[in-house]
């Protein structure tokens, strides 16, 4: 049994291993760039939605409470056991939620221990903040860590929040897991595809929640876009509930031979998903950030996303790929065609290994460890890395 000097952090996580998503990556790198910057023997992970086998069997940390095997009924009220306890035993100099929603928790244990606490915030749970709880914990967290000036911006306006506290901390990914190649031929011959074929490709849940990630928008461009280019297809990569809508929806455009609903794809062939494609399109409306964005980059390929959200901090305001109203699908279609046959304004997104670079010295693992370390040195004593640029 650690004492309590031996645990320097807390991070509270919703999930890193049982479903896949932004969030759950986030989750990933943040663990990462700490135990790169703390001792993994310094570090608690509480995690409310996966098992402790499962965390341990990942990534090594020692300090694993995971609460994934109990009901769904009971989870939430063993995960707050489970910090509340750790927090009185172990005294840690902070805790670091990566969910907002575990914010009034934190309130209650800084206002009865004084442990100082950390949020991030991520998308649509910080958009619209009106409980009074979640308002309350949100004032008196240390800081709190916005993935997107969108989403920082939308925070700002719960009263009496301080600008100061509210700080960017955007998202990363795993360059060395995606980058340029050649259109798979294994995944060619499963989609029934000729490697001349144009491709577009949206990966996204396909979730009755998330229909604001624009892949029935692209749907819809699909007919203005096949009078140009008639052999057209687009791959959306993902599962949930909301395909049988999206089937139908197919039906009804008579879209079934120039559509794919590839379903659930593993990680292993992600990165030949984005190479199989010509453009990458995700227009979305209620992104917070869009890590999938930075990994179709990482693979050189053209991007489209919406203006509204925080898409467009992964775009670095259109610098990296195509900006365009999410709500109207006519310009979609003629975007997407400008970068489907090579006419777009921006010549960037024609050049795969520029796009390459530019997205790795943007958002790439070892900016985003500095950039947390920074936010974090005062709370942890951490060591700022030195700019390698």
């Amino acid at each position: 049994m650690s004492s309590k000097t031996d645990i320097r952090v807390h991070v509270w996580v919703p999930e890193m291993f049982s479903t896949v998503g932004g969030i759950q990556t986030f989750s990933r790198n943040v663990l990462e760039a700490l135990s790169e910057q703390v001792s993994v023997d310094s570090i608690r992970v509480v995690v409310k939605n996966d098992s402790w086998a499962m965390v341990l069997s990942h990534n090594g940390f020692r300090h694993v409470n995971g609460c994934g095997q109990w009901p769904n009924a009971l989870r939430s009220a063993r995960f707050a056991s489970e910090c509340l306890r750790l927090a009185w035993r172990e005294r840690p100099r902070l805790i670091l939620s990566t969910h907002l929603n575990f914010g009034p928790l934190a309130d209650i244990i800084n206002k009865f221990l004084g442990l100082p606490y950390v949020l991030v915030a991520h998308g649509v749970e910080a958009w619209d903040v009106r409980q009074s709880h979640l308002e309350n914990s949100l004032k008196h967290a240390a800081k709190i860590l916005a993935i997107s000036n969108y989403t920082r911006d939308r925070l700002l306006q719960v009263r009496g929040l301080h600008k100061d506290r509210v700080v960017l901390l955007p998202n990363t990914f795993d360059s060395h897991g995606f980058d340029i190649a050649p259109k798979p031929e294994y995944l060619l011959r499963r989609y029934g595809l000729r490697r001349s074929q144009r491709v577009i490709l949206t990966v996204s849940r396909l979730a009755a929640s998330e229909r604001k990630k624009g892949y029935e928008e692209v749907l819809r461009s699909l007919p203005m876009i096949r009078r140009e280019i008639p052999d057209i297809h687009y791959i959306i990569v993902g599962q949930g509930d909301d395909r049988p809508r999206i089937e139908a929806l197919i039906t009804e455009l008579e879209l079934g031979g120039y559509s794919t609903l590839a379903g659930y794809v593993p990680d292993c062939e992600l990165s030949d998903h984005y190479n199989l494609c010509d453009v990458f399109a995700m227009p979305s409306r209620q992104e917070g950030f869009g890590i999938v964005y930075l990994e179709a980059l990482a693979c050189g390929k053209p991007v489209l996303a919406g203006n509204k959200d925080g898409s467009v901090d992964a775009l670095c305001n259109g610098e990296l790929g195509a900006l365009v109203d999410p709500e109207n699908v006519e310009e979609i279609a003629q975007t997407l065609l400008q970068l489907l046959e090579g006419t777009y304004s921006n010549p960037v997104v024609y050049s795969p290994q520029l796009l390459r670079q530019k997205v790795i010295d943007i958002y790439g693992f070892q900016q985003f460890k500095g950039i947390l370390s920074g936010h974090l040195k005062g709370l942890l004593s951490l060591r700022v890395p030195p700019d390698t640029h």
